[in-house]
This record gives structure tokens, C-alpha cells and sequence, in this order.
């Protein structure tokens, strides 16, 4: 008697448990706050906030025919603004501190699912030409979001994080009747910007001066990999959609570091041999904004030595869509004498005056 009671007891809590599994998979599947399944329903508000929770879900179930991609300089485009001046209907998808590898990897996951997008906005971090092909700065992914395979599902469906941080917060949102974040609010940041506030991170008295200098073949090398592999034949898989790929201005500072460092060349041969590279896909536009001497040198746009603020990424897309700044095989070579002949000669020590008085 005892024996079967405790097996009744037994089937009731496995029964119990279940229910409370299946229950729990059901709410996580129809809020779905990071869009694994469906695409966002009217009826409830989202919360868009983790890069690299959201963005795949954006990939597989959004309707889009544009993509703004590319690190946290990227992360304050509006497609709002890039839709009133190309005609696109796009979202943004950045990921603050990403190599190369990464950003193609989504980039490429998306085109497979999304035979409609055919205009992509890629800034191509300058300051990555040197690293290798794969370098990553994050090794932690939630893979099962990424894949196809249901198995790992599990890993979303019961997930205390995500229910709470994710499921919860879109259910809070919902109720309190708050509106979904925007894609142009999505990833966007507002920092306090000026010379003082780049001061706070950026030491030039305190530069590190052992670094390499040299660019050979190995550099050579380096660069041809990283740019073949991670963005040259992406785009040769798909001569149908247009890349616009853009080298972001970065403050006049970061141009004073290399100086410090004698970095200046290598990183000037390394921008060459990426150029020379990309200027053989007939489906990309490059645009190269290190000519914009109005922004750069107005430390008022920046936080530290390379982000700038939103203002300068509404100007780059007016700037792009009127083909300001496009580099062509007729000019590739003066722009880069040009650089090299501004930042060589550059009065840096100038910049920082008004501080040295204080």
C-alpha cells in the first residue's frame, strides 16, 4: 500500500513538473523577448537592449530590405534617418566591441535568411585592419539562439536570466503600458563629449611607445586575411546587394596617439592594402572621412579619442547619400597622401592648450 502511494505521489509531483516545464515554454515562446521564434507582436511591448541576444532573432524574423551594422561606432545610426534618404525599410544591428569575424558572421546569417535585404551599412572599424582575422574580445555566446537546433532550445526556454531580464521585463513593460524600444533608440548611447571629458581616458603623456612599427609582408599578410576572409568574399557571395562600408572619423587624438607611438605609416600601408582590396568588389561603396577636419578636429563631437556622438552618424549617412566621401581607384592614393601629409605635420600639442592654462 505504502509502495503505491508512493508512486501516486511520485507520477503527481513528475506530472506537476511538467506542467510547470510546458507552461513555462509556452509564455517564453509568445513573449519570445528576443525573437528566436516570431517577430514582435502588437500586443506586447519589447525591450531591445543585448546586441547579441537580439540580433540574430532580428535577422531570422523582422521584415527589412537594409541593414546598418558594425561596432559601437555604428551604435547611434538612425534607420530612420538612412530609410528617408536611400528608401530603405532597415534595422540596426551593431555589436559594441566586435571584431571583424563577428560582424560578418551575423551579416552573412542574415542574407541567407532574408533574400530582401540588399543595401547593408557597414562601418569598418580603421583600427582593426592590424589584428588578426578571428580576433574576438568576447568568447561567451548564447550559440543556441544562433543555430538551427531545436535540442538547445532548452537553454532559452528555461533560462532563469532570460525569463526574468527578458520574458518579465516585456510582460512589466507591457502592462505599464510603456512603448517598445525603437530601432533607433536600440543600442544608442548619449555621453558627456568635449576635450575635457577625452582627456578622462585618453593619457598621452603615458602612451605606450613599445609597439611595432613596421609594416612588411607579415603585416601585409595580416591585413590581406583579415579582409579577404572577413569582408571581401562575403560580399563576393552576394553581387545583388549593395555594401556600403565606411571608415568612421575618428577624433583628432587617436591621430596624435599613433604619431606618439610612430604608428602613423603602418596604420596608413594597412588602410592602403584594405582599400586596394575593397575597391575590387563592384558591389561595395567605401567611404573614407578622414578629410572631415570640421569633425575631427572638434573634440565637442567626442567622448574619448574615437567615438563620437549621434550627430556625427546623422551626418555621415547626408554625407553617403550624396557620395560625399566615396573612395574610387582614381582617388584612393591622393586621399591617403592627403592624410598622411595633414596628420604628419599636424600641430598636436595645440590641441591641448586651454587645458595646460588651467
Amino acid at each position: 500500500m505504502e509502495e503505491h502511494q508512493a508512486k501516486k505521489w511520485f507520477l503527481k509531483c513528475m506530472v506537476t513538473l511538467l506542467t510547470v516545464l510546458v507552461f513555462v515554454a509556452c509564455v517564453v515562446i509568445i513573449v519570445d523577448p528576443y525573437f528566436h521564434y516570431h517577430k514582435p507582436f502588437s500586443f506586447l511591448s519589447y525591450r531591445l537592449y543585448e546586441e547579441r541576444y537580439t540580433n540574430d532573432g532580428i535577422s531570422r524574423n523582422f521584415t527589412f530590405d537594409a541593414m546598418i551594422t558594425g561596432t559601437s561606432m555604428a551604435q547611434n545610426f538612425k534607420p530612420s534617418e538612412m530609410d528617408a534618404l536611400f528608401g530603405t525599410h532597415s534595422v540596426k544591428e551593431t555589436f559594441s566591441g566586435a571584431g571583424y569575424q563577428e560582424l560578418s558572421e551575423n551579416l552573412e546569417r542574415a542574407l541567407e535568411r532574408n533574400p530582401d535585404l540588399k543595401t547593408v551599412l557597414w562601418v569598418v572599424d580603421y583600427n582593426g585592419f592590424l589584428r588578426e582575422y578571428d580576433w574576438a574580445q568576447y568568447d561567451s555566446y548564447p550559440i543556441y539562439l544562433y543555430d538551427d537546433n531545436p535540442l538547445n532550445d532548452t537553454a532559452y526556454l528555461f533560462n532563469k536570466s532570460i525569463l526574468y531580464h527578458g520574458v518579465l521585463s516585456n510582460l512589466k513593460m507591457t502592462l505599464s503600458g510603456a512603448e517598445s524600444t525603437t530601432m533607433d533608440e536600440y543600442s544608442s548611447w548619449e555621453r558627456d563629449c568635449g576635450l575635457e571629458y577625452i582627456m578622462q581616458s585618453y593619457d598621452r603623456e603615458n602612451i605606450n611607445k613599445n609597439v611595432d612599427t613596421d609594416f612588411g609582408q607579415k603585416e601585409y599578410d595580416m591585413v590581406v586575411k583579415t579582409i579577404d576572409t572577413n569582408i571581401v568574399q562575403l560580399v563576393n557571395r552576394y553581387p545583388d546587394v549593395t555594401f556600403y562600408l565606411v571608415y568612421p572619423p575618428y577624433s583628432i587624438c587617436y591621430f596624435d596617439a599613433l604619431v606618439i607611438k610612430g604608428t602613423l605609416d603602418r596604420q596608413l600601408r594597412a588602410e592602403q592594402t584594405a582599400t586596394e582590396l575593397l575597391l575590387e568588389c563592384p558591389n561595395v561603396k567605401l567611404y573614407n572621412f578622414f578629410d572631415r577636419y570640421d569633425v575631427i578636429c572638434n573634440p565637442d563631437y567626442y567622448c574619448d579619442d574615437g567615438h563620437y556622438n549621434a550627430e556625427v552618424n546623422s551626418m555621415m549617412l547626408s554625407w553617403i547619400s550624396q557620395d560625399i566621401g566615396l573612395v574610387t581607384k582614381e582617388n584612393y592614393l591622393d586621399k591617403l597622401e592627403t592624410e598622411r601629409e595633414f596628420y604628419s605635420g599636424y600641430d598636436y600639442d595645440s590641441i591641448y592648450e586651454d587645458l595646460d592654462k588651467e
